[in-house]
């Protein structure tokens, strides 16, 4: 709901801390309640929440996409994050297991996701036996962004 905007840029702020990309994050909570919740909403957010306390521990940012190939809707996360103090309590597999879940549940193709090549403890989760995702080594990301795509969109 909107009243979760506050902590989804809080968890986001995190994210930014624990990347080394604090200074990328220039997102506003106007700007997370205005692409979140409202209309066309660009992406959905699930929470972890500590069954003890009640209080939200971990998060997944996530939107749709498509793939040609298989002609398929599927999944892109874009953010999961885990407070410190509630990793390797199996938060960040029960967040990604939700979207595996949603993914089969609707005859999605895939989820999807990227990590930073030096966050080795992430890669191992990922590519380890709990998730057992294939790393894309042959695949490339490419970024248009600002000012480059603004003068590329004239």
């Amino acid at each position: 709901t909107k009243d979760d905007v506050p902590q989804i840029h809080a968890f986001i702020r995190s994210l930014a801390i624990f990347e080394k990309l604090e200074h990328e994050h220039i997102g506003t909570t106007a700007d997370l309640e205005k692409t979140l919740f409202n209309d066309p909403k660009y992406a959905e957010v699930v929470f972890a929440t500590d069954s003890e306390t009640g209080t939200d521990v971990g998060f997944a940012l996530y939107y749709f996409t498509y793939s040609t190939f298989l002609s398929r809707p599927g999944i892109h996360l874009e953010d999961l994050f885990v407070n410190q103090e509630a990793r390797g309590k199996g938060v960040g597999t029960v967040l990604l297991k939700y979207l595996a879940q949603k993914a089969v549940k609707e005859g999605f193709g895939r989820v999807e996701w990227t990590a930073l090549d030096w966050n080795t403890p992430a890669i191992n989760f990922y590519t380890g036996n709990t998730v057992g995702a294939r790393e894309l080594a042959e695949w490339k990301m490419f970024r248009l962004a600002g000012d480059d795509m603004a003068k590329f969109a004239q």
